[in-house]
């Protein structure tokens, strides 16, 4: 009961936020709308698959509608690693809305935003989050999974790297990294599958209020940690970014999905949490259903 009601009360406080910030002059925002509907980590299947289309017929915009779904996520409950194939070696589900880590955060958003029922999400989501085999058939399968964000950013059509149309070359750093590769030559994970790539990102020393006029209204934000490098990761969190200020993000250090100011994040009193960051776009690509 305590936890729940923590859970509780801190969502009341945030969607008391939203509905102050996006509430326009006239007091006709749309996004005020989110603000009255249920708690999305509390409900079942079939209540999310009643309110979904809802998202569609408000926001008709697959933009407006993906920041939509992330201001009404805000409150969820944080959880790492909790998806999985429902299958060993990962039975976790597929999909759920109960719980969140980063990365979850931005995929699920995503799926929820290009269906009208839970069925029709889960099998986005496995579009989404799994690369296709040498047949473009795509399984939920714990391999696979893109388990790496830069990989992501570069080859997932849903989420496309744009972090060097932004600036100019010279406010650029660049790293050549082999993907699920540790120093002492083993992998990672136990994927069967290293990735030597080069990857280009802003160093946060660049990242300021006249940079963020050059980024879309909505855009994920992937952060690099060069202390990663050295086990084959290059990115150690990501979230959204919204009208190139706030940042919404399923984080452990508030243990569950928060909109905060995304500079202030960032530098984060002086000391920069990260080295960087990837930028990229979100791209309402074809979806192709399993069956």
């Amino acid at each position: 009961m305590g936890r729940k009601k923590i859970v509780s009360d801190r969502s009341i406080i945030i969607f008391s936020i939203l509905t102050v910030m996006y509430t326009g002059c006239s007091g006709q925002d749309p996004y005020q709308w989110i603000a009255d509907l249920p708690q999305p980590w509390t409900l079942d299947q079939d209540q999310v698959s009643a309110i979904l289309p809802k998202f569609h017929e408000r926001f008709p915009d697959f933009h407006q509608r993906l920041k939509a779904i992330n201001l009404w996520r805000v409150g969820t409950p944080y959880g790492i690693f909790k998806l999985g194939e429902e299958i060993e070696p990962d039975a976790d589900p597929i999909l759920r809305i109960d719980t969140s880590d980063c990365t979850v955060h931005v995929l699920t958003s995503i799926a929820f935003t290009n269906s009208l029922d839970w069925e029709q999400t889960r099998n986005n989501m496995i579009d989404i989050h799994y690369k296709a085999d040498g047949n473009g058939n795509k399984s939920p399968t714990f391999k696979s999974r893109w388990h790496y964000t830069s990989d992501r950013i570069k080859n997932n059509p849903y989420t496309q790297d744009i972090t060097r149309s932004l600036v100019e070359g010279d406010f650029l750093d660049s790293v050549r990294i082999t993907l699920n590769k540790k120093k002492d030559q083993s992998e990672f994970l136990d994927l069967d599958w290293m990735s030597e790539q080069t990857f280009h990102f802003i160093p946060t020393r660049n990242i300021d209020q006249d940079f963020l006029r050059s980024v879309p209204d909505i855009c994920g934000i992937a952060f690099v940690r060069h202390s990663y490098f050295d086990m084959g990761i290059l990115i150690a969190h990501e979230g959204v970014l919204i009208d190139r200020s706030n940042l919404v993000h399923a984080s452990s250090e508030l243990n569950y999905t928060g909109m905060v100011d995304f500079l202030e994040y960032l530098n984060n009193n002086g000391g920069p949490r990260f080295d960087g960051v990837m930028i990229y776009q979100f791209t309402p690509a074809p979806i192709i259903l399993m069956k």
